[in-house]
């Protein structure tokens, strides 16, 4: 690992004002760190954010659960304020890695890093969230742009996510026996305004698939899914599951999901 400045910056102000072209903002490091020592990536300047206690907590409000971005997932998982109103969003960080992942790890690290594996950004499609940066508000479907690539500007800070509560919601998982990242997950939301599937693990980003949200809105049950075809064009293909078996385990996890709404 190369040598690099250390920052803990007591605000946002202060964090966003050391950040350059060169730095990285460090919460849970669950990616930054073992990126760094196995030479992946290299930084001028770390800047740790997780101090900053404007960054960390959760409030629902409302139709909305807004959660800090330092929040880890165990407190995402353990807090009664998620899991009386999305009990789905709690059950899904509990189902993050192992405990020492679960007690470092923040939402916020796990969204804006984009891994095509996470949980979080398929919860982010399916509740309709809005990412809260110091300079702006993000729409879930505008932010997750590619393989860990957001619309994130350099030097720009999550500060919070803000979830849509649904009327009924599920996320199921194919996990990754070692890892727990999902080879396939899937989070079916029903809201007023439609159903939204929000779909990772299974192409080079998160996704909503389309064409099985169009059947749930139309009809809110597993067997509406059943005509659907989904393609596995464009699915990963690695020793985990190839293309098809990816786009077959699409379908079945959306009816399992469903099932258990």
């Amino acid at each position: 690992m190369k040598t690099f400045n250390y920052h803990s910056a007591k605000d946002v102000k202060e964090a966003t004002k050391l950040a350059s072209s060169s730095s990285a903002f460090l919460a849970g490091g669950m990616t930054t760190l073992p990126s760094m020592k196995l030479g992946l990536a290299t930084y001028k300047d770390i800047i740790d954010i997780k101090r900053i206690k404007k960054l960390s907590g959760i409030k629902v409000s409302g139709k909305s659960v807004t959660i800090g971005a330092t929040t880890k997932h165990t407190e995402v998982a353990h807090s009664k304020e998620v899991k009386k109103a999305i009990p789905s969003l709690a059950a899904l960080a509990e189902g993050i890695g192992d405990p020492q992942v679960r007690n470092r790890g923040t939402i916020g690290g796990s969204i804006a890093n984009n891994d095509p594996s996470a949980d979080y950004p398929s919860a982010c499609i399916a509740l309709n969230a809005t990412i809260h940066t110091n300079n702006r508000k993000i729409s879930a479907d505008k932010f997750f742009t590619g393989m860990f690539e957001t619309s994130l500007k350099k030097g720009e800070l999550i500060e919070a996510i803000e979830f849509q509560i649904p009327e009924k919601s599920c996320y199921q998982k194919y996990p990754n026996p070692a890892s727990r990242y999902a080879v396939v997950g899937v989070y079916v939301a029903k809201h007023k305004s439609g159903v939204n599937v929000g779909v990772t693990g299974a192409k080079s980003c998160v996704y909503n698939d389309k064409n099985i949200s169009n059947a749930l809105s139309k009809s809110f049950s597993s067997s509406a899914i059943d005509s659907v075809k989904i393609s596995s064009s464009g699915m990963n293909s690695d020793v985990h599951a190839s293309a098809d078996y990816r786009a077959n385990m699409v379908k079945i996890f959306a009816k399992k999901a469903v099932e258990a709404c």
